[in-house]
């Protein structure tokens, strides 16, 4: 019996080395032998403008006038936006802006109060 660890990606106990690889035969995943048995998964950081992180809850400002789609408003540049909710996808900004309503925004048209 190998004293291998078995594959982060689908758990099957039948690994092999392969070099300095650790390889996986149902799945094909291959990892390091040094990176030990769960590799650490690295989480998107969403940056402002200026590449500051931006987290849950933080306050932005707009830095650039913003067209709203599908209505005659538009976002004004320095328009404060409070209490963001970071989300998956192209727009990865939720929030609510006071008179417009519930809209998402790029980070990159955003800094951090």
């Amino acid at each position: 019996m190998s004293n291998l660890p078995n594959c982060p990606e689908c758990g099957s106990e039948f690994t092999y080395e392969d070099g300095i690889q650790l390889v996986c035969p149902e799945c094909g995943h291959e990892w390091s032998k040094d990176a030990g048995a769960e590799p650490a998964k690295d989480e998107a950081v969403v940056r402002d403008a200026n590449g500051n992180p931006l987290a849950d809850g933080d306050t932005v400002t707009v830095i650039k006038d913003l067209k709203v789609k599908g209505a005659s408003s538009v976002v004004k540049v320095g328009t404060k936006v409070k209490s963001i909710r970071l989300v998956d996808g192209d727009h990865d900004i939720d929030c609510k802006i006071d008179g417009i309503g519930p809209m998402k925004l790029k980070s990159g048209f955003v800094k951090k109060v």
